[in-house]
């Protein structure tokens, strides 16, 4: 009787949402003013996954220090769903998530942390589970009395719809229902996203799928998987879009999934000099100490987290070593030294010969009028540009510095 009676009191909240018409649908526009960071099931567990699975990571998540890092949102993917009810409501695999979705979100949200949770713009998902299509304001409904925070929401099975259509749909949906949640676009930039998705979406995929892989070819860039590289490249020309409340997500993390120590680093660098979402992909349950050091370098997680909201700038390209600048707020810079390929490199650079100017954040580095003090975020070491970069940067690496201007 309390399952029926909770039941209904979803139905009659949607009924009463279905017949508002005060507020304009639109985004939370509060939310993600910098770039969501937590979790996500399905880098490492596909649909390996249950409730026990979601309250241990989301206890190692506290107990690691992540969360003290920044991370809040624990995100499970494709392959929760159950059966609808004879009404249309969504409700969870009982086998796999026998205590329903409401208590799990209770419990994570008594370690302080949100709860994410995905669905698709199709009539079903990736994996075959019920999509929302059709469902849209029943499914946003569910989500709300669940506790839900954050929305992925997927492009499989969509022949035939139109990606901002179906997208609005279902942003209308959750602002209706009055509770705050990020709404994550997944079409994997197919559909010119940066045209549309700013208004609709906090964060819009770029590409397809990433896999863990540093530098590897799968297949057609537009529909196979993609490694930390391809998706790097496929970056160019996007910045422009993207800022608070609006993101360009390079998909998880594959940090702690197969990758070396150093890709892994360089990997999270880029992310974070990007201005990704940082969901990491890994089992947080057993992490190595590497990967936990990577994943908690809170000197990168500031670049990405930053509050002034600008996507780095690759500004040099020799070889296999590229160079990246990011504005920050109070008059600092980022800067990294990329070495993309498999021998380390010594790599020499002469600041004073190399200005910098951003024209979308009206920024200059002008080297030979400001010396520079700076901080390299992986080792903590410390100097300034009043001597020049000559340095050997590992394979597959990276070297990050924090350049903040010289008081005298």
């Amino acid at each position: 009787m309390r399952h029926i009676r909770s039941f209904t009191a979803v139905l009659l909240t949607f009924i009463s949402l279905s017949f508002c018409t005060g507020a304009y649908a639109q985004k939370f526009t509060e939310l993600a003013q910098t770039p969501p960071m937590g979790w996500n099931t399905w880098n490492k567990f596909k649909c390996r996954i249950n409730e026990d699975l979601i309250r241990a990571t989301a206890d190692a998540m506290v107990t690691t220090g992540m969360k003290d890092a920044g991370y809040e949102y624990v995100n499970i993917d494709d392959c929760w769903h159950g059966e609808r009810s004879l009404l249309g409501f969504i409700q969870p695999d009982p086998k796999r998530f026998p205590s329903g979705m409401k208590a799990l979100a209770d419990y994570v949200h008594s370690k302080g942390l949100k709860l994410g949770i995905y669905s698709d713009a199709g009539k079903t998902t990736c994996a075959g589970y019920p999509g929302s299509q059709g469902f849209e304001d029943q499914d946003a409904a569910m989500y709300a009395h669940w506790g839900i925070d954050y929305v992925k929401y997927d492009w499989c099975d969509t022949r035939g719809l139109d990606a901002k259509t179906a997208y609005t749909k279902m942003r209308d949906a959750i602002y209706k229902t009055g509770r705050p949640m990020v709404f994550s676009i997944c079409e994997w930039g197919s559909n010119n996203p940066t045209q549309w998705a700013p208004e609709i979406g906090h964060a819009w995929r770029t590409t397809s799928d990433i896999y863990q892989c540093w530098d590897c070819y799968l297949g057609d860039p537009k529909t196979a998987a993609l490694s930390v590289l391809q998706i790097l490249d496929l970056q160019t020309g996007l910045r422009d879009f993207a800022g608070p409340g609006r993101w360009n997500d390079m998909d998880m993390l594959e940090v702690g999934n197969g990758i070396s120590d150093s890709q892994g680093r360089a990997h999270f660098t880029l992310w974070a000099m990007m201005n990704s979402p940082l969901i990491t992909g890994n089992d947080l349950r057993n992490m190595s100490a590497a990967t936990l050091s990577t994943l908690t370098n809170r000197a990168v997680i500031a670049l990405n987290q930053d509050k002034l909201g600008i996507q780095a700038l690759r500004v040099l390209r020799d070889g296999d070593i590229e160079i990246f600048a990011k504005p920050l707020a109070g008059g600092d810079w980022a800067i990294a030294f990329l070495n993309r390929g498999r021998q380390a490199r010594t790599y020499s650079f002469n600041w004073v010969e190399q200005d910098i100017v951003d024209k979308l954040s009206k920024r200059e580095l002008r080297f030979s009028k400001m010396i520079y003090q700076w901080q390299e975020l992986w080792s903590n070491t410390k100097g300034s540009t009043a001597k020049k970069f000559d340095q050997v940067i590992p394979a597959e690496d990276v070297i990050v510095y924090r350049l903040t201007p010289s008081k005298h």
